[in-house]
């Protein structure tokens, strides 16, 4: 653990799983999102699942929830199925040994992927492309570095106060929430006229809150799209990009993932469970999210005094948990900081990933769709080395930076070259 004191507050780094576990999982309520993360995600997500607390936060949950059931995530299998295919499609012209930056590839496909399952349209689509490109200038512009997140307002000052933002971060939230609720707005008329699609976002909107039977209104809906969106294609896309440079260093594990989407995939007969077959895939994944992380920290703030380690922890202190540090703890992983899939296949490893493994957090605020994204993941995974080779770019070794995402300092570039075995 590790305090930290600035003028402006006091923040404690946990990395013990005994504090962790306290924080996300014992005492959620005494430890509630931070209103620093809201203060810097707000102009995007409003008040969106992912930045409330208390009543308004359950109030989401128990509408969302539903959607993301494990019995439900067959149903949106095809939608992740055609991105990727249409991932694989998008490469051919590319895979000729050049470098390529590969981050802004799976940021297409992942997005491809949200805009598909939720909205039953690919990212070709005139709206998703602008939203693409936006997303893209919105994470660019740092939109956690800003006045209220260095020094967040008392909580009686109302929402409407304006709060310091740089006019890229300020313009870039507008352009995407216009654009969202442009489809919420679409999706709602094609509800109220019984022709939408059953898609994800058909589910979330039609599905009244089991206490008082309300829904949420267009407004309240387009914050939930933000951070799906958000969440949904930023996660996604930034371990995807990692973990096909981890199969460049490790050629032994490419090859072995390629192996068996060769053997297990077959375009001609689609059925959901093959993802549970891709098991190489599937724990180069897992590794991947262990080594790199998508969200590097979680940030929370202490609702009333409290001690840790025997230290005061004043009320309004920042509590930070790190996955980036946890997942690479000396004391509780073997080669913490070396790739290897097969760990998840020991007692060992097993037993460090219950103590210190969180890449979708913990507790009640634990991330819903991670059913979903490990599935996305994989699959997408096999499909790109079930058709291409990945290599390294020597002069160019990607350096990992924290933005909203753990993202590559200059991108992530890496050379693709079909692979010999022709895929069925």
């Amino acid at each position: 653990m590790a305090e930290y004191r600035t003028p402006f507050f006091t923040s404690f780094l946990c990395n013990d799983p005994d504090l962790v576990d306290r924080v996300l999982v014992q005492e959620p309520e005494t430890f509630p999102k931070s209103r620093r993360l809201h203060e810097g995600l707000s102009p995007l997500l409003g008040q969106s699942i992912f930045i409330t607390n208390g009543a308004e936060w359950q109030r989401q949950r128990r509408i969302i929830d539903p959607a993301f059931e494990s019995g439900r995530l067959r149903e949106v299998f095809p939608a992740i199925w055609e991105a990727s295919v249409a991932a694989v499609r998008r490469l051919v012209p590319l895979a000729d040994g050049r470098p390529l930056d590969v981050e802004p590839l799976t940021s297409h496909v992942a997005l491809d992927v949200i805009f598909r399952a939720l909205f039953s349209i690919p990212v070709e689509d005139t709206t998703a492309t602008a939203v693409f490109h936006a997303f893209r200038a919105h994470q660019a512009s740092r939109p956690l570095v800003n006045s209220g997140s260095l020094l967040p307002l008392p909580r009686w000052v109302p929402r409407w106060v304006p709060r310091w933002r740089s006019r890229a971060t300020r313009q870039t939230a507008q352009q995407i929430r216009t654009l969202i609720r442009s489809l919420v707005d679409r999706r709602a008329a094609e509800v109220a006229a019984g022709t939408a699609p059953d898609d994800l976002a058909t589910r979330i909107m039609t599905t009244p809150d089991p206490q008082d039977g309300s829904r949420f209104t267009p407004a309240e809906m387009a914050d939930q799209v933000g951070i799906f969106l958000l969440a949904g294609h930023e996660t996604s896309a930034a371990a995807l990009g990692w973990a096909l440079y981890l199969m460049a260093l490790a050629p032994e594990w490419q090859d072995r993932v390629a192996a068996e989407a060769l053997d297990v995939i077959n375009p001609e007969r689609i059925h959901f469970s093959m993802v549970a077959q891709l098991k190489a895939s599937r724990a180069v994944f897992r590794e991947t999210m262990r080594l790199y992380p998508p969200v590097p920290m979680y940030l929370r703030e202490a609702a009333q005094p409290a001690t840790f380690r025997a230290r005061p922890v004043p009320k309004g202190a920042q509590v930070v948990i790190s996955p980036w540090h946890l997942h690479r703890h000396e004391r509780i992983w073997q080669d913490p900081d070396g790739f290897d899939p097969s760990r998840w296949e020991c007692p060992e490893g097993r037993e460090a990933a219950r103590k210190a493994y969180i890449p979708f957090s913990a507790g009640p605020r634990v991330c819903p769709g991670a059913a979903f994204a490990m599935t996305e993941g994989t699959l997408i995974l096999s499909m790109i080395l079930r058709s291409f080779r990945v290599a390294l770019v020597e002069d160019r070794l990607p350096m990992p930076v924290a933005q909203l995402t753990v993202r590559g300092r200059d991108g992530v570039w890496l050379s693709l070259t079909p692979r010999e075995s022709t895929p069925r």
